[in-house]
């Protein structure tokens, strides 16, 4: 009986082919629209997870001030070469520190010029900050003691400044001094925070101290914690040892902050996902106005077969089965609006995530619960119109004009 109510109700859908493909465009657009911001959204959250990732293993970023309250950045001190030793000495979770100063700086190389970031830094920098060295080496430890003048760059200065050209043994001039090139950095592209991470060009701590920023001062230690060692722990030791360092009293507050990277990728992927989840609620409703569609057009659809309904139950159809037919026909519809809108859904998502260069995460449950969605608007909707066709009295029905 089943098998000949779906066979009635793919009848009644291709007679009035253009009605029903109206009435299924709110399902359709809803559940495309469900799926394919929830799939962008996970795509978007996986980005930023794999970009942090990939500024460092276990990474911790010391800076002077604090990010909520406390002392202000611009008038705590900074920090020191010094400090980065104590650390590295009285902490023992860590597996590597550098310290750093950054200055902002015009490089040229021939008729050629670009404003980049220049870091002064060690060796320890590279694999702090999970970076390699595609072409060329590292510093020595004679260029980083005695404040060579060498540099090691990365993809953006390199095509901005140099072209296809290889730059290795070649010099970039900034400010009033030259600068050889030992090293090419691995591609980054841009972090989640929306800056260029091969925009940069890394040099020894002591030149960029010596050469352009004119102090011994340190902008910021850069610390990578231990495998299996704990992040917070190592946190707390890290905050003992700069507090004694800088003289802090019991009731003052730190000057100085400890940044974890894994705490910015939380944040960061909860935020994202909140919104994926607001986005994914706002475009459910469209299925709910899909609905109510459905609902329309089979109380129209009533009005129209009423003869064919006083028909039936004239000659001993039941009313479970008036109602089973037109249910049955409110869920067919519903059913290939979501079997329709999952496939523009995949195809949108795919060109969505090639278009806006991030991962195309698919996932299962969420398409799956769409899809039960829609069929469950298609009961919902469609019960109340079957209910109405099953209680129509023959003899009324068949009057009908």
């Amino acid at each position: 009986m089943l098998f000949n109510t779906i066979l009635l109700a793919l009848r009644e859908i291709r007679r009035n082919v253009l009605r029903s493909f109206l009435t299924v465009l709110g399902i359709v657009i809803g559940v495309a629209a469900v799926i394919t911001l929830v799939t962008v959204g996970n795509g978007t959250t996986e980005q930023v997870t794999q970009q942090i990732a990939s500024m460092g293993n276990n990474m911790l970023i010391l800076t002077t001030g604090k990010r909520m309250g406390g002392p202000d950045r611009s008038t705590a001190p900074a920090f020191s070469v010094e400090d980065s030793a104590a650390i590295k000495r009285e902490v023992h979770s860590i597996a590597a520190v550098t310290p750093t100063a950054s200055s902002s700086v015009t490089v040229v190389n021939g008729n050629e010029n670009w404003q980049t970031t220049v870091t002064g830094t060690d060796n320890e920098f590279f694999p702090i900050r999970n970076r390699s060295i595609t072409s060329g080496r590292m510093f020595e430890e004679s260029e980083i003691s005695g404040g060579r003048s060498v540099c090691i760059i990365g993809e953006t200065v390199r095509k901005e400044l140099f072209g296809a050209q290889d730059p290795l043994g070649l010099s970039i001039r900034m400010n009033n001094f030259s600068c050889k090139v030992i090293g090419l950095l691995d591609v980054k592209g841009q972090s989640s925070m929306g800056s260029d991470q091969d925009d940069t060009v890394v040099m020894p701590l002591k030149t960029v101290q010596r050469r352009l920023t004119g102090s011994k001062d340190v902008n910021m230690i850069q610390i990578s914690v231990k495998d299996g060692e704990s992040t917070s722990d190592a946190i707390s030791d890290i905050e003992s040892v700069m507090r004694e360092r800088r003289h802090l009293s019991f009731n003052e507050d730190n000057n100085f902050n400890v940044m974890d990277m894994k705490e910015i990728t939380q944040m960061l992927t909860s935020t994202t996902k909140v919104l994926t989840a607001l986005l994914g609620a706002v475009a459910a409703v469209s299925l709910l106005v899909g609905g109510i569609g459905i609902m329309n057009i089979m109380l129209v659809s009533v009005t129209e077969r009423t003869r064919e309904i006083g028909i039936r139950l004239a000659i001993g159809a039941m009313e479970r089965e008036v109602l089973l037919q037109f249910l049955v026909e409110a869920v067919v519809l519903s059913s290939l609006g979501g079997i329709i809108g999952i496939i523009i859904a995949v195809i949108a998502s795919l060109g969505i995530s090639t278009a806006i260069n991030v991962p195309y995460v698919f996932d299962g449950g969420v398409v799956l619960l769409s899809f039960m969605f829609s069929v469950a608007v298609g009961i919902i909707f469609g019960y109340f119109p079957a209910l109405k066709a099953a209680r129509l009295d023959p003899i009324d029905a068949l009057r009908h004009e």
